[in-house]
Formats: C-alpha cells, sequence, structure tokens
C-alpha cells in the first residue's frame, strides 16, 4: 500500500530529507520524494525514531522547497528488477540504464540489500581464478568464492588494473567443479567521468562488454547514491551467481569514496563519529558487503569480489584498509615506488597475500609445482630485498657473492615477473619464475625438491 504525506519536511541537509513522522514505516524503504518543480526523486528511509524520521534522496534535491515536498511512500525496501539480459548493459548507480537501450525486462526482483548466507550453507572457495596479472596468478592466486581487495594509492594505476582484469579473467576448474559460465558485474562508485568513459570504452572495445553489467555512479551524483551502488552491483551478481548459476567476478572500485560517503552522510544525520570522522559502525557496513561474496552448498554458481580501495596517504593502517583487512581473505598492495620506475603492475608482492591461495592451486586446479614455485621466488624476493637494504649501508662492493646474486635477481624479479606489458597465462607465468631461479645457486633452492629442480631447471642437485 503506498501513501503520501504533505507538509511534514522539517529540514533539508544536502541529500537528507528531514520529516515528521505520521506514518508506521519501516527502515530501509523506498519513498518518492517530489517537490514544487514537478520532479521526482528517488529515496529511501535511512533512520526512524518516535517523532522523526530521515529519507536518503538518491538524486540530487536541488529546486525542492519544504512546504512544497511531498513525500510517497511505498512501505517496501528498494528493489532491482533483474535477469540475464543485464550483461552487456551499462547502469548508473542505482540500476536504472543508461546505455541507449532499452529498459530491462526484469525476470526476478531482489532486494537489494541482500539476504545473508547461512555460515552452514557455505562451501569452501575451490578452482583458480586466472586474471592474466603474473603477481596474483603465480605469487597470490584469486581463488572462486574469494573477497581479494587491491590497497591501492591515489594516482597509480589501479583502474587499468581493474579493467585489465575485467577483460581477461578467466575461470581454471578442478575435477570436482560444478560449471556454469563466467561473468563479470564491474562497479565504478564515485568515479570522474573521464574514468567512467575508460571503464565503459575499454571493456567495449576488448570485447569484454558482453559479459558484464556495468555499473557507473559518478563523483558529482549524490552521495547517498554511491551508498547504494555497490548493493546494486552485488545484488546483479548474486542473481547471477545463485538464479542464473554463473561463476561472477565482481570487481567494485573505489571503496574509499564509498566509505567517504558514508561518512558524510552519517555526519549529516548527527551520529557520533568514530576514529577519524568514520562512523562507528563502518566495520559491519563494509562486512555487509564483503560478505556477500561465497560458495553455498548445491548451488551451480558462485561469486567472487575483488574490491579496490585507495589508501589515503598511501597509509594502511588508515580505518578504510584496516577494518578491509580484517573482513576479507588477504590483500593485493600497490606500490608508489614500483610505480615511479615504471614497472606496471606495480604490485608489491612481499606485504600481499591471498590466505585461500592454497585452495585453489596445486595439482588439481593448476599444476602440482606451482605452490613450491611460488613459495622459493617469495624467500628470493625477501632476501633480495634485505641484501638491498644492506647495499644502501656496505655498498655493493661490500656484499658477499650470494648477495651480489641476490641483488641481479631482485631487479630481474621486479622487471621481468613482476612487470609485463601485455596479459600471461599461469605456464607463461611459470616459465618466467623458473627462468629466474635459474640465475640463483642450487643450494639456495631450499623450497623445491630434488625432483623439482631437476625437472625445471635441469640441474641434478
Amino acid at each position: 500500500m503506498r501513501l503520501t504525506v504533505e507538509g511534514a519536511a522539517t529540514r533539508l541537509e544536502g541529500p537528507l530529507l528531514f520529516l515528521r513522522r505520521t506514518l508506521d514505516v519501516g527502515l530501509y524503504d523506498a519513498v518518492e520524494v517530489r517537490g514544487g518543480d514537478g520532479r521526482t526523486r528517488l529515496g529511501r528511509i535511512a533512520a526512524i525514531d518516535e517523532a522523526f524520521m530521515t529519507i536518503e534522496v538518491l538524486e540530487s534535491t536541488s529546486g525542492l522547497a519544504l512546504p512544497d515536498t511531498v513525500v510517497r511512500f511505498f512501505g517496501e525496501p528498494l528493489t532491482f528488477g533483474l535477469s540475464p539480459s543485464i550483461l552487456g548493459r551499462v547502469f548508473n548507480g542505482v540500476g536504472q540504464v543508461i546505455d541507449g537501450g532499452p529498459p530491462i525486462a526484469a525476470r526476478q526482483t531482489h532486494r537489494i540489500e541482500g539476504l545473508p548466507i547461512n555460515p552452514v550453507a557455505r562451501a569452501g572457495p575451490r578452482d583458480f581464478i586466472e586474471t592474466g596479472v603474473t603477481a596474483l596468478d603465480l605469487m597470490n592466486s584469486l581463488v572462486r568464492g574469494q573477497k581479494l581487495p587491491i590497497f591501492s594509492g591515489g594516482g597509480l594505476p589501479h583502474d587499468r588494473l581493474a579493467v585489465e582484469i575485467a577483460s581477461h579473467a578467466r575461470l581454471r576448474q578442478g575435477p570436482d567443479a560444478t560449471g556454469g559460465d563466467f561473468a563479470i558485474v564491474f562497479a565504478g562508485i564515485g568515479v570522474p567521468y573521464d574514468s567512467a568513459e575508460f571503464f565503459r570504452k575499454s571493456l567495449e572495445q576488448c570485447g569484454a562488454l558482453e559479459r558484464t553489467a556495468l555499473f557507473l555512479n559518478l563523483a558529482s551524483d549524490s552521495s547517498t547514491q554511491r551508498l547504494l551502488t555497490p548493493r546494486f552491483a552485488l545484488t546483479a551478481a548474486e542473481y547471477l551467481a545463485f538464479v542464473e548459476g554463473k561463476h561472477v567476478l565482481a570487481i567494485l572500485t573505489d571503496m574509499t569514496n564509498y566509505a567517504e560517503a558514508l561518512r558524510e552522510v552519517s555526519s549529516s544525520k548527527g551520529e557520533i563519529p568514530s576514529r577519524k570522522g568514520f562512523p562507528g559502525y563502518m566495520y559491519s557496513d563494509l562486512a555487509s558487503l564483503f560478505e556477500r561474496a561465497g560458495c553455498i552448498r548445491g548451488a551451480k554458481g558462485t561469486l567472487t569480489q575483488l574490491s579496490i580501495l585507495t589508501m589515503p596517504a598511501d597509509d594502511i593502517g588508515h580505518p578504510i584498509p584496516d577494518l578491509t583487512g580484517y573482513i576479507t581473505e588477504g590483500q593485493i598492495v600497490l606500490s608508489r615506488d614500483l610505480d615511479r620506475r615504471a614497472i606496471y603492475p606495480p604490485i608489491d608482492v612481499l606485504p600481499s597475500l591471498s590466505r585461500l591461495m592454497k585452495d585453489g592451486t596445486g595439482g588439481q586446479y593448476t599444476h602440482p609445482d606451482h605452490p613450491a614455485l611460488s613459495s622459493q621466488l617469495y624467500a628470493a624476493y625477501a632476501r633480495a630485498v634485505q641484501a638491498r637494504v644492506l647495499a644502501s649501508v656496505v655498498g655493493e662492493e661490500g656484499l658477499a657473492a650470494a648477495d651480489r646474486q641476490y641483488l641481479a635477481f631482485g631487479a630481474a624479479f621486479e622487471d621481468q615477473l613482476v612487470s609485463q606489458s601485455e596479459p600471461r597465462t599461469l605456464e607463461q607465468s611459470m616459465e618466467v619464475g623458473w627462468r629466474l631461479l635459474a640465475g640463483l645457486p642450487v643450494t639456495e633452492l631450499t623450497r623445491l625438491s630434488d625432483a623439482q629442480i631437476a625437472a625445471h631447471l635441469g640441474v641434478k642437485p
């Protein structure tokens, strides 16, 4: 039942409209706000108490005058009409088609808040997702059903990396995999217009848009709309995964813009701030998004999340990356130092981690020698970084012969393995790794078995 209220508006602050409570309504119920200019704006109820209610208006509030404001209550939460035809389409931050094509003929309607996955129904993430990025595929593998964030910084090429992953990602399934097509849900959150056009044109030109549902929320859009963009995108991803049976990779960028919008809206509501002005519930709010990834027993499809956030002042201890790291299963860290040296993608391997890599790599998923090769490369690169620190003190000439070999290995590791000009298959990435290890003494390869050394390096230990 839809009810209309006039003359109840008391205050307008940015995207928030404050009304006297004259009806029995529910939190997050959808509303329609109409001003004296005749425009209708979508919104939802964000807060309720005994006397007042707060409405998040999802469009510009310019032109709204309190005496002329009429609010229509829908009596139900915001929903999103979905069908398989959402693939290949472009939407704004609240699920409206903006590519000039026809509207979506909805087959099902889903609440954008989603439904929590019963922990008992969750299945362990399995199977390797090949992204074409060596530092990910070989060193920090992404597993189907995982939630893995990328920690970037302002000015670093995370947008380019996101598009390349969306363009080249594919699922390599183990023997117990459940089949299903592979699809991408890509959400640009609070991005400038030129970045939004870059996402759209790049996916279109490489042919990836056909398997992608693209959501674009611009920096000029309201902060309240920014809070809903990942929810609309993840609702579409859940539908494709758990209804249509597809294996979905959801790429969300930039979650820092989402968190900043959360802080702005929270401040407008008058809520008591916590660390650095962010609301105290930011952890649970982020968890409500990240925990929508996973595998469900008996379901054919799965949902994997790759969320990108820019660390303010490159501070990994900032509340946004700090809380994200507690919720997700690892992190991929981009390095400003590598970027300054023109190494792309500038992935800093040592602080990066994929906690579920062991569950999706190895014999039946990738290659039997993949885990050992990755471990040995990690150990050797860590030793190379230590040798650099020592060289900065005593000079390269003062280093032992083994340390000078590790210095050369570290430079080659960054220039040949981390840096790449085109996507690589896992097999190509492993070939590069074996070639680099061939430059080290066999006695240093303690993470490899004698059989692996003989098979790949042609050396008898």
